[in-house]
């Protein structure tokens, strides 16, 4: 049995897809929602879900939440006297997971798909891939979030559909994806998002609210107690948070040493004092419309899902960014976790999803470290050099060339990222690779570099010197790992696929063998026009993007089929 796992900085839950739709598990004590929280009690004893969400207040150096967020670096937090990394605290919540599953099923779990945040970097990928290892599960398949959230939306269930936008807000990251569905195929058009942006940020917002009209003097508490107070009222502030969703203000109460505190909280003031976190929604949203191309006007709707989209004051800010009312009707704390289970379904290769393809794209750019002489005739290395960019639709494969550097050049080595920024220092190191070359003058030899990567992370780097016909191959692990030898040579094989120039393709290539011949068929103002048509293919299929192919063959086919119909009337 294969389960889908939505791995929540808040909350987590398992999914089965059975019977032909995605059902959520309930966990042991009822609820299909499990509190990623882990406690350690007084004697040693390993608390995970509600009962240690609980002791968050009463035991806050023994208990850890929204650990997710450290998913990928080596920070640990103390328990008492253990220390943990948040991937041995997410295997914690997955092995509970698993056995709520296999409890209510009645059968064991073989796999699990597990959702993460679009943006997770290769780091964080990873160590979701251990944490999952570590709990016991054979991880089938990392998704991204809001391509699991449209999956749970039941777009599987539909026929073609215009883009539309996913705006997943969940209790520590924001992801944003645009979607589109035709001929059975979910495509996922660009993805963006902030991994430090959710719900637990609105908390601290009103914890600071809720500080400052009870104890602006910080006079409550000081020294080894201010941890204890914060988490008070920190479990204050996200139960005023939620009375927010349904009333203009709500009362923030606690109990510190015997007596009460209270301060009124107002919608008004929640929103003034949010607005910065409410402002960090825009960038996400704008690169994700300008990567896809795709104007606000062009988007069937908008789709809220992740626990912190209920609050009102994202409502209404969604409202203003897009001047429509959003799409509500998903539950948003379920979505994510159903559309796993459908990605599960996949895997199973469950009848009921047969007809279903899901293309996903490439979350970060994939490049290699250059150097570029300046005008004192020295080098500067650091620069970043894209490959594969960002939304990239998977798999994929693109290729680069780059000259030597220096006269007598032996060795051309290559580092290669992952991120965004021109100083490859900013972004994340993967590999470095390194091949021989001929001792010519600079500039001289070229190294042709191909990158290939396919949906589960596996990046494959070909690297050819044409002057000496040396062919070098590296596999770089990115984001699932290599798995088992079979499959990793299953993978390797659909990437060979890809490594043909589009213009190579059959279905390119008598497009424009047609293109050519009308060229030479036509004179004057017709012949100019086809020629112009020919560069503008070419510069399409140089880009090597296959949504924007396809758009411009169509294109060209149209234009040819309207000149030659008027050649014969």
């Amino acid at each position: 049995m294969i389960v889908g796992i939505d791995l929540g900085t808040t909350n987590s839950a398992v999914t089965i897809f059975r019977d032909g739709a995605p059902v959520l598990v309930p966990n042991s004590l009822g609820d299909v929602l499990t509190p990623s929280a882990v406690s350690v009690t007084d004697k040693g004893a390993l608390l995970v879900g509600m009962a240690a969400r609980e002791r968050q207040s009463t035991h806050p150096t023994m208990t850890a939440t929204a650990f997710k967020r450290l998913m990928g670096t080596q920070k640990k937090l103390a328990l008492g006297r253990r220390a943990f990394s948040a991937e041995e605290l997410s295997a914690l919540v997955l092995g509970s997971l698993k056995a709520d599953a296999e409890a209510w099923a009645g059968e064991p779990v073989t796999g699990a798909v597990i959702t993460v945040p679009a943006y997770f970097n290769d780091h964080q990928r990873k160590a979701t891939r251990r944490a999952g290892e570590l709990a016991g599960l054979k991880v089938e398949r990392l998704v991204n979030e809001p391509t699991a959230a449209a999956l749970g939306y039941g777009i599987h269930e539909r026929g073609d559909r215009e883009p539309f936008l996913v705006f997943d807000l969940g209790g520590g990251t924001f992801d944003v994806s645009i979607v589109e569905v035709f001929e059975g195929v979910v495509e996922v058009r660009a993805s963006a998002g902030d991994n430090r942006l959710g719900g637990e940020d609105f908390n601290d917002i009103l914890t600071a609210v809720a500080r400052e009209a009870i104890d602006p003097a910080g006079a409550l508490a000081r020294g080894a107690k201010a941890s204890m107070l914060a988490e008070v009222m920190r479990a204050a502030a996200e139960r005023t948070r939620r009375k927010l969703t349904d009333a203009d203000e709500a009362e923030l109460s606690f109990v510190w040493e015997g007596k009460p505190y209270s301060a009124t909280i107002t919608a008004d003031a929640f929103e003034k004092a949010a607005e910065p976190l409410l402002q960090r929604l825009r960038d996400p949203v704008l690169r994700s419309l300008r990567d896809s191309n795709i104007r606000v006007d062009n988007l069937s709707e908008i789709v809220l899902v992740g626990g912190a989209t209920r609050m009102p004051i994202v409502r209404r800010a969604v409202t203003r960014m897009f001047g429509r009312f959003p799409n509500t009707a998903l539950h948003a704390d379920h979505a994510v976790a159903l559309g796993a289970a459908v990605q599960a379904g996949l895997k199973q290769r469950d009848a009921a999803l047969q007809e279903i393809r899901l293309t996903d794209v490439c979350p970060f750019t994939l490049g290699v470290e250059t150097g570029r002489r300046d005008t004192k005739g020295g080098i500067q290395m650091g620069i970043f050099s894209p490959i594969i960019e960002r939304n990239t639709v998977v798999p994929a494969s693109r290729v680069h060339y780059f000259g030597t550097l220096e006269d007598n050049q032996r060795i051309v080595r290559f580092n290669v990222y992952q991120g965004e920024a021109r100083n490859v220092a900013e972004n994340i190191h993967l590999d470095q690779l390194e091949v021989p070359v001929p001792p010519k003058p600079r500039g001289e030899i070229v190294v042709e570099v191909r990158f290939s990567y396919d949906p589960s992370g596996l990046l494959e780097v070909d690297i050819a010197v044409p002057a000496t016909g040396l062919r070098q191959q590296w596999i770089v692990s990115s984001g699932e790992g290599d798995g088992s030898p079979e499959d990793l040579e299953r993978r390797r094989a659909a990437l060979a696929a890809l490594k043909v120039h589009p213009r190579d393709d059959a279905v390119n290539a008598a497009t424009l063998a047609r293109a050519e011949r009308c060229y030479e068929g036509f004179l004057g103002d017709h012949r100019q026009y086809i020629g112009e048509i020919i560069t503008a293919f070419h510069e399409v299929l140089d880009r090597q993007e296959s949504h924007a192919i396809t758009e411009m063959r169509a294109q060209v086919e149209s234009a040819l089929d309207q000149l030659e119909g008027e050649r014969f009337l």
